[in-house]
């Protein structure tokens, strides 16, 4: 899975705490979701891209990896 959320962090000046206390997880996950290590339930994947004002096609990209 790939993520754009540091990308999208960056452009709206939030740190990995800030962004973690807004979706209600610590900051260890947004680490891992921004390394691509953990799958985020649907629900998380919902609150991140309302903070962006997005949809969550457009922080997360769940294609195969081939």
């Amino acid at each position: 899975m790939k993520t754009r959320i540091k990308e999208l962090r960056e452009k709206y000046d939030l740190t990995q705490e800030a962004l973690a206390q807004k979706v209600d997880v610590t900051r260890q996950t947004i680490l891992f979701l921004e390394k691509g290590t953990y799958n985020p339930s649907l629900r998380l994947a919902h609150k991140i891209a309302r903070v962006f004002n997005t949809e969550i096609e457009r922080v997360f990209s769940f294609k195969d990896e081939e």
